[in-house]
């Protein structure tokens, strides 16, 4: 891979929301320039508290694999055989993805989208997938740990085709897909190596919403822009009970949950507004969410329209 062939992020900044298509050169490979750019970027608007949600896009527009596929080796699997020195039958060249074992440096490049994808779920920001193409291996491990997923519908695909290599998913594949579809459903996909059609992924749960190619970018725009509405600091308590406590026994999600709640019940957003909440049930004499009206302008507003709002105070 020349340096021209590297894979980049090119990140358009929309203030609250940023746009971010990944690039990963003429094979649209997810290596390592796309790691270190991704853990750099996702670190920092974790730390930004302006910007509340990330919409990941393939930089090639309904492309047939705009949304990066398997990137662990810079060479393909499959190398011709040459011979030894000794004349002996070489078989292909060691993939750092296939033989983690015989390869030390390979553990520390799988580790790192292990590490960023769960410095995600832990995050207070949005990150939204939009499949604007076709996304095998690591880019379907890629997708599986956002939050949401926005697909192209057309002839794209999504999903782990690894056992037809002689290997497995190595980016988290087996955890977050599983999670999302189910044990059953998601042993049998990835047994069979065939990825999902639109369709099927949307029926299967693997993605949340199918959309023609032109309006995939915008709608996972919109559905950024809604879910990033909300208190940040809430939204990470939220996605760590979930990410991290739903798959633990009930008492220790539990008390994932109870940990969380104690932290946002006591933030400067949870405080605030609660605060206003009640005051306004005080003043009006009603709860405010039991009004059709103020519930739905909380919704779309990402917080319940309290007296201090609505006076500007």
């Amino acid at each position: 891979m020349t340096h021209d062939d590297k894979g980049h992020l090119e990140v358009e900044d929309r203030g609250a929301v940023l746009i971010v298509r990944v690039d990963g050169g003429p094979h649209s490979l997810f290596g390592l320039d796309i790691a270190n750019q991704l853990e750099e970027l996702v670190d920092r608007v974790d730390r930004n508290p302006s910007v509340h949600a990330v919409v990941f896009t393939g930089g090639i527009p309904s492309g047939s694999s705009a949304m990066l596929t398997s990137g662990g080796c810079k060479k393909g699997p499959t190398r011709r055989l040459r011979r030894r020195s000794g004349g002996q039958k070489r078989g292909p060249s060691p993939c750092p993805r296939a033989h983690g074992a015989q390869d030390p440096a390979a553990g520390s490049r799988r580790a790192r989208p292990h590490a960023t994808f769960l410095r995600m779920n832990g995050s207070g920001v949005i990150f939204v997938a939009a499949l604007n193409g076709s996304a095998l291996g690591l880019g379907a491990e890629f997708a599986w740990a956002c939050d949401l997923r926005v697909m192209a519908d057309g002839d794209f695909f999504i999903g782990q085709p690894e056992v037809l290599l002689g290997i497995m998913p190595g980016g988290g594949g087996t955890q977050r897909l599983t999670r999302l579809i189910g044990t059953h459903r998601s042993l049998v996909a990835i047994l069979e190596g065939k990825p999902f059609t639109p369709a099927e992924a949307l029926a299967n749960g693997a993605v949340d919403e199918v959309v023609p190619p032109d309006e995939v970018v915008a709608r996972a725009t919109e559905l950024a822009e809604h879910f990033g509405s909300r208190s940040k600091g809430s939204v990470a308590a939220i996605k760590k009970a979930v990410y991290f406590g739903g798959s633990k026994s009930l008492s220790e999600g539990l008390h994932i949950e109870r940990t969380e709640f104690l932290m946002a019940d006591q933030s400067k957003d949870g405080q605030e507004l609660m605060l206003d909440y009640m005051e306004t049930t005080d003043v009006t004499g009603e709860l405010p969410l039991y009004n059709p009206d103020t519930y739905a302008r909380a919704l779309e507003s990402g917080s319940v329209p309290g007296r201090r709002s609505t006076n500007g105070r």
